[in-house]
């Protein structure tokens, strides 16, 4: 409902545990992957988000049957020897990750229509190197009244890529793509996300040939089948770092579970260099904080650099610190959009091309503000963590594409969150 928002009164120090859940970047993928493999594919540790329900109906539409069991955390997926190839608009405006799907279908149907994919308002993201490295495997593009059109009228065929950029969704459509066409492809510059090896991992179950995971060279050798599988998706460090941020910010303790603090390194070390303990295990880690932090720079870059879905969060942290800071994001043109929103609460900030400068004040102020983005969204709720009175964010549906039990998680930490019709 467009009228709901999060009621934040700030003040609270966050303390407690909380158990991170599967990765919305990851469960996607792996959800549109199970199209390779006709069968029942059960994946394990999944987030009930809003994204997991709308890539479940475009499966259905698909042909699959799709069950998602919120208690046990599971979504099986149980694909036809016969799959649609027709990704309709209403589905994929509302999410982009539903441009996966090109890479599986056309692998398996030889034909794939996709319509052009919606998602957050954080810029322009294309779909050219998807199309430029299905097309050195045999595809052919074509565009109509708004969708994808793609065809291998002879099969796919390996082939040598160089991304020009280590994209995350053409490195995922060429890899799913690649381990059924014929022969050998080799794809240089790929991305190497957690979530990338994630992928990488259940095609390896499900048979696939793939050398070079967790590289920037994936070497993968087509096979004719692959099966069904059990996969488990892995911690979604994203929502881990907001977690993190939010105890830096709010000078509190938090323990977090479920993931594997070597897929925040960059990260954790800049909330460190911020003035915050930081104590990591095999599967979880915890930050203390006991001061107001110290600004620190950030430039945005693919994995293993900083992440730009934690950018929002850390330009908030930087925007009651001591100090000033530059923050840089060099992967989506308009992913400073939020900043206008965090002015509204008293933020300094100065934007200038891709650079964001953050000059710290000493305390914000509640109001009510807008969310244009999963990412924003959280941001804009951690500061309302910590700014005097009460602020209302709006545009929840955003914040509920990526975090499961926002509000929930967040009162269990001491947090005065709640979900209210905004009249």
């Amino acid at each position: 409902m467009n009228n709901e928002v999060f009621k934040v009164t700030g003040g609270a120090r966050l303390s407690g545990t909380v158990a991170v859940p599967g990765a919305k970047n990851s469960v996607l993928k792996l959800m549109t992957a199970a199209l390779l493999a006709p069968g029942l594919t059960t994946l394990k540790n999944v987030p009930d988000i809003a994204d997991v329900e709308i890539m479940a109906e475009l499966l259905t539409r698909l042909g699959c049957q799709v069950q998602h069991d919120l208690e046990s955390a599971t979504v099986e997926i149980d694909v036809p020897i016969e799959i649609g190839h027709r990704a309709d608009y209403d589905l994929v405006r509302r999410m982009r990750a539903s441009i996966n799907v090109l890479g599986p279908i056309l692998a398996r149907c030889g034909e794939v229509d996709v319509a052009l994919p919606g998602g957050d308002d954080i810029g322009s993201r294309g779909v050219d190197m998807h199309i430029a490295g299905l097309t050195k495997m045999g595809a052919e593009f074509g565009n109509d009244h708004g969708y994808l059109i793609a065809r291998a009228p002879k099969g796919l065929s390996g082939a040598r890529i160089f991304l020009d950029l280590p994209s995350v969704g053409a490195t995922e459509n060429i890899l799913t793509a690649a381990v059924l066409a014929s022969n050998e492809t080799v794809l240089d510059n790929a991305a190497r996300e957690p979530e990338i090896i994630d992928l990488c991992e259940m095609l390896i179950k499900m048979g696939a040939q793939i050398d070079g995971v967790g590289t920037p060279t994936l070497t993968i050798t087509g096979v004719k089948t692959l099966q069904p599988v059990v996969h488990s998706v892995v911690g979604d460090r994203i929502v881990a770092g907001t977690w993190a941020a939010a105890a830096v910010l709010t000078k509190g303790a938090i323990t977090i579970t479920g993931v594997d603090p070597d897929h925040l390194a960059l990260p954790l070390a800049k909330l460190h260099e911020m003035g915050a303990e930081i104590s990591t295990a095999a599967r979880s880690f915890t930050v203390s904080m006991q001061h107001r932090p110290t600004a620190v720079d950030i430039v945005t870059l693919p994995y293993p650099g900083f992440p730009t879905d934690l950018q929002p969060q850390f330009i908030v942290i930087n925007a009651i610190a001591t100090g000033s800071a530059m923050v840089t994001e060099n992967l989506f043109e308009a992913r400073f959009r939020f900043t206008q929103e965090l002015a509204r609460l008293g933020a300094d900030l100065h934007i200038d091309g891709h650079h964001c400068l953050v000059k710290g004040v000493a305390e914000l102020s509640g109001a009510p503000v807008v969310s244009t983005d999963v990412r924003a969204g959280a941001a804009l709720v951690l500061a309302g963590l910590i700014a005097d009175g009460v602020t209302l964010v709006s545009g929840v549906e955003h914040i509920d594409r990526g975090y499961a039990n926002f509000v929930s998680t967040l009162t269990a930490l001491g947090a005065s969150v709640s979900r209210e019709i905004d009249n």
